[in-house]
């Protein structure tokens, strides 16, 4: 019973791979180079690239097209000069969305209408009402739902208005969230139109492998019009991005079956007729040659001449070959000499600590030895003098970092007063000049009044009863006193100006 369920699966298996490879198609493909474009030499010498034409902020080098530069309000398209001629196509798209922000703006768009649309329009760099697909790789989230960067397929008649609110999520066709902004590689862009079967693969960036495709959405019954106009465009706001497009390549797909037909083929008859061309002119060619070397004997040359002055194949991989063992080899003998350093230096270090272990050991026959010179090994002076330099310069360090705290507590208090009293000078730290000054008339009254106390308890027979002031003593009171003064405008004056600079 179980050997017939397995036979019976298989059998199924069979009969489905079998009717799988029936309904396949096998379409033929043909690369457009009229609708499409890729480095090098994207761009002519005049700035122009072939069969397509762009406007807006966009700029063509020889390497990319960049559609949308990193700077704020700029929009560019470029759009192919010539209609297509084929019905069912696919495009590959390799771009480079990057910026140096957390999130860009606005994005990319890939378009195929039929008719060509702006260089500067509000849907993404282009025109808004088109009839047509368009494909937008949008990096702003406008609707603020978190769903960027999303790529997403959007239909329109000549009649809608894209809705710019809601990014365009009440117009989708079909979509998928995928991240394609500052990636370590080049993401791609595979959008494939077939049998009114619209597919498109996207390739993320994050490896260099060209077939690492991933499918993002697949769409059915999409009818587009016919003949109409592949472009690029894009759009920065508020945010920018670079819009680079690195190429843009264009194959037609054709029902399996006879091969398209294709008006620039030559007939089997007109290439009979142009190999028989050929061939009489290759003999007309034979016969002037010989005539020649008849007529100059002197100047016909073997054809093995100019050997020796070529190589083969089979000689330059031998000589690549030999190349490599030699840079292989000086490499080996030079790490052969750095080995042997290393080791004769190990070896007079070893020799350098069994003498000083010998010295230390035989001190008392240092005398009595014949022969017998103790090495010159570090000694506990020595020792201590290092580690005392080392303690110098860890107690320099602390109070370096002392220093420079203080000076950073210093210019967070000079911060805050300023931040508290926002005028054009800073504020004077500590006390400010009235009390100070007070306090100096205060502390002079009172020695006076001790003074005049000490005076009145003591009897000094040349000092009279009503004053012990004399003229010096005032004299040298108001010279200390306009000393402390000054000495205090100094201060003020040097803490005002450090103040500034830290400011």
């Amino acid at each position: 019973m179980k050997m017939a369920a397995e036979v019976r699966w298989l059998l199924v298996f069979l009969v489905f791979s079998a009717f799988s490879a029936v309904l396949g198609e096998n379409f033929h493909r043909k690369f457009e180079y009229k609708y499409s474009f890729k480095p090098p030499y994207l761009a002519q010498k005049d700035g122009s690239v072939p069969f397509w034409e762009y406007g807006g902020n966009a700029i063509a080098s020889a390497e990319n097209v960049r559609v949308a530069p990193s700077l704020r309000s700029q929009k560019g398209a470029i759009w192919v000069k010539q209609p297509i001629n084929f019905e069912w196509w696919e495009v590959d798209i390799m771009f480079r969305v990057t910026g140096r922000g957390r999130i860009g703006a606005d994005g990319l768009a890939f378009w195929y209408t039929s008719a060509k649309g702006a260089y500067n329009g509000t849907v993404f760099g282009s025109s808004d009402q088109w009839n047509g697909l368009g494909i937008f790789f949008d990096s702003f989230d406008n609707d603020n739902k978190h769903n960027n960067p999303y790529i997403m397929a959007v239909l329109n008649d000549g009649t809608k208005v894209f809705d710019h609110a809601n990014d365009g999520t009440t117009q989708l066709l079909a979509g998928c969230l995928r991240d394609f902004r500052n990636k370590p590689f080049a993401t791609r862009a595979r959008i494939e139109y077939y049998k009114n079967v619209l597919t498109l693969l996207f390739h993320s960036g994050m490896t260099n492998n060209e077939q690492d495709y991933e499918a993002c959405f697949r769409a059915e019954n999409v009818f587009l019009p016919e003949h109409g106009y592949f472009g690029i465009s894009a759009a920065t706001g508020g945010l920018a991005d670079d819009h680079d497009v690195i190429h843009f390549l264009t194959t037609s797909l054709h029902p399996p079956g006879p091969s398209p037909i294709d008006g620039h083929r030559v007939s089997s008859e007109d290439q009979i007729k142009l190999s028989q061309e050929y061939q009489d002119y290759q003999k007309k060619l034979d016969q002037q040659k010989e005539e020649y070397h008849r007529e100059h004997p002197d100047e016909r040359r073997d054809k093995n001449e100019f050997e020796d002055y070529f190589e083969t194949d089979n000689q330059r991989e031998l000589r690549q070959i030999f190349s490599g063992q030699s840079q292989m080899f000086n490499a080996l003998k030079e790490l052969n000499r750095k080995l042997d350093e290393i080791v004769g230096r190990q070896e007079r270090t070893l020799s350098l600590i069994s003498q000083g272990q010998v010295g230390g050991t035989h001190t008392g026959m240092a005398g009595q030895g014949e022969g017998y010179r103790p090495t010159d090994t570090i000694r506990r002076q020595e020792v201590d003098a290092v580690l005392n330099n080392q303690n110098i310069i860890i107690s320099t360090a602390q109070e370096i970092r002392s220093f420079v705290g203080e000076v950073n507590s210093k210019t967070d208090s000079i911060l805050s007063n300023q931040a508290r009293a926002p005028t054009a000078q800073v504020q004077p730290m500590g006390y400010d000049y009235q009390s100070l000054i007070s306090e100096m008339r205060d502390g002079l009254n009172t020695l006076k009044r001790d003074m005049a106390q000490t005076n009145a308890k003591l009897t000094v027979p040349d000092c009279p009863s009503t004053n012990c002031l004399t003229t010096m003593m005032f004299l040298l009171f108001v010279a200390i006193q306009m000393i402390i003064l000054l000495g205090y405008s100094v201060y003020r004056d040097n803490k005002e100006a450090q103040a500034k600079k830290f400011y």
